[in-house]
């Protein structure tokens, strides 16, 4: 069956029949050809249902909640308005809609996120349901889908029961802003420009080595690990580092005994630099990265022997080897003095930009 229009495939208004691979390759190219004009993609996922004003309230807990996959109206996404959720119109939807057939997109990003079984997967702005079903159908995980739609969200109840999966998978309403998704192991999303870099803030207080990943957006100068591409269509994957911003103090073992150090360590999302003050001597640190809970970095100690340390962070130490200067691996231990900075450096959020200078 076919739709009439993109707006009857947004709203689940079209059965999709399982594609043979030559209609799975028209499928692709007619994608990509969308894409050139709508850059965005096609997600069904919080669209409003006239495509503008996709954001839904006014209010910052409201706005963009409703970031849909319509993205002729992007630009918008972070609009104002009533901040009342009722008050939008609600999607008709078809009992008969269909999951689609098994999506390459989807797929690449689920692999990006490296899903185990182990997993909670939770999939922000999660439409019809297809990339959670996906990861509890396909790789074994347990997964969450939260939309602020509620006819799309009991659209996607029937198709995890359809799939087989509604055990492992459930789907809620709610505010991506306001919504409790701190126990996930993956977060997947695909949303507005503007709701994307708004949830930023949110995903590093997760526990770190959480993976994201986002389709199309990225999340500003928070630099992703990997990006892949399909077509016009692309996905990024980021890990939630671990704070090893600060002060610290540990002890180097040196052929003439032991001698104290202190260790300044700067962080921006996954970069580092810093220095350490040893005998006298004052070092940058070199190749500097963290990822995940796991710290990387080298200096030259007071001897003239490279050290490289490979730590993993706690929030009150550092404990991992550091490399001898005869190339055996000796145990390393910082500890933290004082408070932990932002992990983003210093400079202050900058103004919210779905609020108008009066608001």
């Amino acid at each position: 069956m076919t739709c009439a229009s993109r707006r009857d495939f947004l709203q689940g208004s079209c059965g999709l029949a399982l594609a043979t691979g030559a209609t799975l390759a028209a499928a692709l190219t007619g994608s990509r050809t969308a894409a050139a004009a709508d850059p965005a993609g096609d997600r069904m996922s919080n669209a409003a249902p006239d495509g503008g004003n996709a954001a839904g309230g006014g209010t910052p807990a409201q706005a963009g909640n409703a970031a849909g996959d319509t993205r002729a109206q992007a630009g918008n996404a972070a609009g104002g308005g009533d901040s009342d959720v009722g008050s939008r119109p609600e999607r008709p939807v078809r009992h008969d809609a269909q999951v689609a057939p098994p999506d390459p997109l989807v797929t690449r990003m689920l692999q990006l996120a490296q899903v185990v079984p182990t997993d909670l997967l939770v999939d922000l702005g999660s439409g019809d349901g297809r990339l959670a079903i996906a990861a509890a159908r396909d790789f074994g995980a347990r997964a969450r889908g939260i939309d602020f739609d509620p006819n799309i969200v009991e659209l996607a109840r029937r198709n995890a029961e359809r799939e087989g999966v509604a055990e492992r998978v459930r789907f809620e309403r709610g505010d991506l802003l306001t919504t409790d998704f701190s126990a996930a192991d993956v977060v997947t999303m695909y949303l507005t420009a503007e709701l994307t870099l708004r949830i930023r803030r949110l995903l590093l207080a997760m526990k770190p080595g959480t993976r994201v990943v986002s389709r199309e957006f990225r999340m500003g100068d928070w630099q992703p690990e990997e990006s892949s591409r399909i077509g016009l269509r692309s996905m990024h994957l980021w890990v939630v580092p671990a704070n090893a911003g600060g002060d610290w103090k540990l002890q180097l073992q040196q052929p003439r005994g032991p001698v104290d150090v202190t260790m300044t360590i700067r962080q921006r999302f996954q970069a580092l630099d810093g220095h350490v003050m040893l005998a006298g001597v004052d070092t940058t640190l070199r190749d500097a990265r963290v990822l995940g809970d796991q710290v990387h970095f080298a200096f030259t100690d007071g001897e003239g022997a490279l050290r490289t340390v490979d730590a993993r962070v706690e929030p009150s130490r550092m404990i991992g080897a550091v490399s001898t200067k005869d190339g055996d691996v000796a145990p390393f231990l910082a500890e933290r003095t004082g408070d932990a900075p932002p992990i983003e450096a210093s400079p202050p959020p900058p103004p919210d930009p779905t609020r108008s200078a009066g608001s």
